[in-house]
């Protein structure tokens, strides 16, 4: 079994656990469940508004152009309210709105975490001390748990606001995992947000949603189930509709880099990879896995790893850099896949971003055995 699962599996045990008294009364059951859920709430509220996990941001610069409720007449309606949707957008001190060479950069994380934790030690950090790239990240309430069509109005409106507080210039958009299928519901169902997007490079996105969903959302760890990894599943409701009507086919030009032995998302090899995307419409798209990229090499990459990858992070700078998406023909490969990591990062502090992320999902308000409709726009 993946060692992800195992770690679920383990993880709802101590949940399970936390839930036995010697000799519960049904009152006593009641009330110690009752505090229990109200204790996990209260953990999980106060460190996703904390500081770079902040998703209670005062951003109070309106965008040029009004993109609330609706930039364009196309555009899906929100459900969310504006303040909500612009308060998980944090903005560094030294972010310039467009006023120097800099490309601003939306950030968008995967679940169970926030941008914060993903980003502001890894990517982030080397975007912020380059000379082409200006970033900032999301931190979606619930860290991505809850439905992820609400997770990609996030996106949507992020991409559009980002882009209306920095002199209306173009921006960019780096995902990881979920954070991908969010960032192109976003395009397929707000499409004003295509025209203000420059470039879209994916980490290990789900696009066809993961087998691993299905084992997490089973058994054991059922208990474990939050909206939007029951959506994950690769036959669920929600990547089907994802995948409809061209949402399989890139919107802008987009990078994806992926693992083979990504322990979360699969399968990840051959023409059935999750994490490749389509380019029907001819706007440029590159595929890349890391394996692929590295023949001759031993590359163990594993979900986590894309956060701080030289292979990854040198097609972040080619896609940034370039016109289109990343182009793998101008790295120097022969070099990137021997590095164990990015310049500036380290695997240690990579690896253990997957410790903050279980205590999330337990401390999730709602899990669920079905997973949530789909959106009247959608339909």
């Amino acid at each position: 079994m993946k060692c992800f699962t195992t770690l679920l599996s383990y993880a709802s045990l101590l949940a399970l656990a936390s839930h036995v008294s010697a000799v519960p009364t049904p009152e006593i059951s009641q009330a110690i469940e009752a505090r229990q859920a109200l204790e996990a709430r209260q953990a999980l509220e106060a460190r996703q508004t904390t500081g770079v996990n902040s998703s209670n941001n005062k951003n109070t610069i309106n965008p040029a152009t009004a993109i609330y409720p609706k930039k364009a007449a196309g555009d899906a309606p929100y459900s969310v309210d504006e303040n909500t949707l612009r308060s998980a957008i944090y903005i560094p001190s030294t972010f310039q709105y467009g006023k120097t060479g800099k490309q601003p950069v939306l950030l968008v994380p995967g679940t169970s975490l926030p941008g914060g934790v993903s980003y502001s030690n890894a990517f982030g950090k080397l975007l912020a001390a380059s000379t082409y790239a200006d970033p900032v990240w999301l931190n979606i309430p619930g860290y991505s748990l809850g439905d992820a069509q609400v997770n990609g109005e996030y996106v949507a409106y992020a991409m559009n606001y980002l882009s209306g507080v920095s002199q209306q210039k173009n921006i960019s958009v780096i995902s990881w995992s979920q954070g991908g299928i969010n960032t192109q519901w976003g395009l397929k169902y707000w499409p004003s947000t295509r025209s203000v997007v420059s470039d879209f490079v994916a980490l290990a996105p789900d696009f066809r949603g993961t087998i691993e969903a299905d084992l997490v959302c089973s058994g054991l760890t059922i208990a474990l189930c939050t909206p939007s990894i029951k959506q994950q599943r690769d036959k669920s409701n929600f990547i089907a509709t994802f995948r409809s009507n061209g949402g399989d086919s890139a919107y802008v030009p987009t990078t994806t880099f992926y693992s083979a032995t990504d322990e979360i998302v699969q399968p990840e090899s051959g023409a059935g990879a999750s994490s490749i995307m389509l380019d029907a419409r001819n706007v440029g798209v590159s595929n890349n896995q890391v394996q692929d990229m590295c023949p001759g090499t031993i590359q163990i990459v594993l979900h986590e790893g894309v956060l701080y990858n030289a292979v990854a992070w040198a097609l972040i700078e080619d896609a940034l850099t370039h016109d289109g998406p990343g182009n793998r023909s101008r790295l120097n490969t022969a070099t990137l896949c021997w590095a164990l990591a990015a310049p500036g990062l380290n695997g240690i502090t990579g690896e253990s971003i997957l410790l903050t992320a279980v205590p999330n999902i337990v401390a999730y308000k709602t899990h669920v055995f079905t997973e949530p409709a789909i959106a009247a726009y959608a339909k």
